[in-house]
């Protein structure tokens, strides 16, 4: 057993949540953990919430027989292929599942994300802004939903570009069902990312979750269209708290799906209106 099937049986053992990844990110950095694999339970313990340690207790046997015996491709926080980016975020996944090319990972990117009703007018804006953006080497990030999202992944494969997706179930599972063709275009084109293990399915709480490494892989995210109180606005709200750039395009005073892209714009988010508004943040983060 090896550091990695370490952090992956962590990773698979019920009740160690984001505060548990946090300690153990934190032990290894600082080198106060054994280099003789697997950990005692009691470590394991001293890692995770009190509460959840008769969880713990009863899966972490188990989770390192499977850790030992995986064979789904997956990253750890520690990886020379984690990329850098996700890693200054606050609760950076301690390991991520995928699909497809790892390259990905090391181009400039930009997180697009937008309202699952998404109106000809959404559309219309990501054909006049993306396959210029495409054309400069910038991954597409979204999270494989309705609407936007499934327009951005396609207008990049269209455009012969890099798409990523992050998405809120395992990666063998398509969520809805009918984006399973394109997930698998995705993967073969570009990258598929989930925090989650294979077979996991939707839950609720998976999809705000899975907006925070949208936000971090990204060097900008780009709102084109949502309601207010859309899960777009927490991506957003994520990108800030991470000091990276966030960029709205303006809608019709008339469109509720206008609504939230106007609110970020009046709290500071950089109106868009051409490829070279997006260029330039993404640029310019990516010096950095």
């Amino acid at each position: 057993m090896n550091l990695n099937q370490q952090l992956l049986a962590i990773h698979l053992t019920a009740g160690m949540g984001a505060k548990a990844a946090r300690a153990v990110v934190t032990a290894v950095t600082a080198v106060q953990v054994p280099t003789i694999y697997p950990w005692p339970l009691d470590l394991i313990l001293s890692f995770g919430d009190q509460r959840s340690h008769h969880l713990i207790r009863r899966t972490y046997s188990s989770a390192v027989e499977r850790a030992q015996q995986w064979s789904t491709p997956y990253m750890t926080y520690f990886d020379a292929y984690y990329p850098g980016r996700l890693r200054e975020i606050y609760d950076a996944p301690l390991v991520l599942f995928y699909q497809g090319h790892l390259e990905a990972l090391r181009l400039p990117s930009l997180s697009v994300v937008g309202t699952r009703a998404a109106t000809p007018y959404g559309l219309a804006v990501l054909r006049s802004l993306l396959p210029d953006v495409v054309r400069q080497d910038v991954a597409i990030v979204s999270g494989l939903a309705k609407g936007i999202d499934v327009m951005a992944h396609q207008m990049t494969l269209a455009q012969r570009g890099v798409p990523i997706a992050v998405i809120g179930t395992g990666i063998d599972v398509a969520y809805p069902k009918a984006h399973h063709h394109l997930q698998t275009q995705i993967g073969e084109q570009g990258l598929v990312l989930s925090e989650y293990p294979p077979g996991t399915g939707p839950q609720k709480s998976h999809f705000p979750a899975r907006n925070r490494i949208i936000a971090g892989l990204s060097s900008a995210t780009l709102v084109v269209e949502a309601k207010q109180h859309s899960g777009s606005l927490i991506t957003a709200n994520f990108a800030l708290q991470e000091n990276r750039d966030v960029l709205a395009v303006p809608g019709t005073i008339f469109s509720a799906t206008a609504q939230g892209t106007h609110e970020l714009i009046q709290l500071g988010a950089k109106l868009v209106a051409k490829p070279t508004d997006i260029l330039e943040s993404v640029q310019n983060l990516d010096t950095i």
